[in-house]
């Protein structure tokens, strides 16, 4: 019989949430995944708060029939709009990626001001903004839309994305904002530029990633909790498991720039409306 470990579902509308799956692999290497990518509906950007509670909502239950005893939200937008409707449908305790990301940011900020950049749906909806202030940090967004197609275009190192990084951060770290002392990554495809952002930030600037922000609260949250396995529940499953609800060829091509590996399979899914 194979040893009973902790299941944690993780979930996002596309790849970048295997960033958080990454990091929680390295926080937590004894538990069993289950990673569930909506890559068939998203961009969730521009959907309505109803339409993406429904859809999170969907994906959260799946994973829970899979044996998730924990559901890490992966998705800025969906933890943005949607994390008390999710919370409410949820029968495990559920963990999104805002306020690790903002808490973090907020012990490490000197001068109590930041900049978050996102994508437009994260920083239309201020989740940050309010989770920093409730902290006592003054914050400014900054949507950065050009980012997330660069990445997934395997240009997180070219002059390009470089110059395109340096603008939105001239732009950003402006007015009130230039002693700003923390740069909050609010989407989980920046952590693959964090070397280049090194680069184009001031020295002064230190940059949080909210993806190994979550993982450290993930942890933090199972020391403090531990979930029980239930005895007679064999862990025949395999350690990693993939869902995605629309190419699994491309969610694997993909997938590996996140995850930093080799993803061997993924089981394609078709959730109904």
């Amino acid at each position: 019989m194979l040893p009973r470990r902790t299941c944690i579902g993780v979930f996002d509308s596309g790849f970048g949430g295997l960033t958080v799956l990454k990091a929680l692999l390295e926080v937590i290497p004894d538990a069993d995944y289950i990673y569930f990518g909506d890559t068939a509906r998203l961009p969730y950007g521009s959907k309505s708060v109803e339409t993406v509670s429904r859809y999170a909502v969907q994906a959260g239950n799946y994973l829970e029939q899979h044996g998730a005893q924990m559901l890490v939200i992966a998705c800025n937008t969906a933890t943005a709009l949607s994390l008390d409707k999710i919370t409410q449908a949820a029968s495990v305790p559920v963990i999104g990626v805002v306020e690790p990301g903002a808490e973090r940011a907020a012990g490490e900020s000197k001068n109590r001001r930041a900049v978050v950049i996102g994508t437009e749906a994260t920083v239309n909806s201020h989740a940050y903004l309010k989770a920093l202030e409730a902290r006592g940090v003054q914050a400014k967004e900054k949507a950065c839309p050009l980012l997330v197609p660069l990445v997934e275009e395997g240009w997180t190192d070219h002059a390009v994305t470089e110059e395109v990084a340096r603008i939105y951060l001239d732009e950003a770290f402006t007015d009130g904002f230039r002693s700003a002392d923390v740069l909050l990554l609010g989407c989980t495809h920046y952590p693959l530029l964090k070397p280049l952002l090194h680069r184009v930030a001031s020295k002064h600037v230190t940059i949080v990633d909210s993806a190994e922000s979550t993982a450290q609260a993930v942890a933090r949250e199972l020391r403090h909790a531990p979930l029980a396995v239930p005895e007679n529940e064999r862990r025949n499953l395999p350690r990693l498991r993939f869902f995605a609800t629309d190419s699994t060829e491309k969610f694997k091509r993909l997938g590996e720039r996140f995850l930093g590996h080799k993803i061997e399979q993924v089981e394609h899914v078709d959730l109904k409306e």
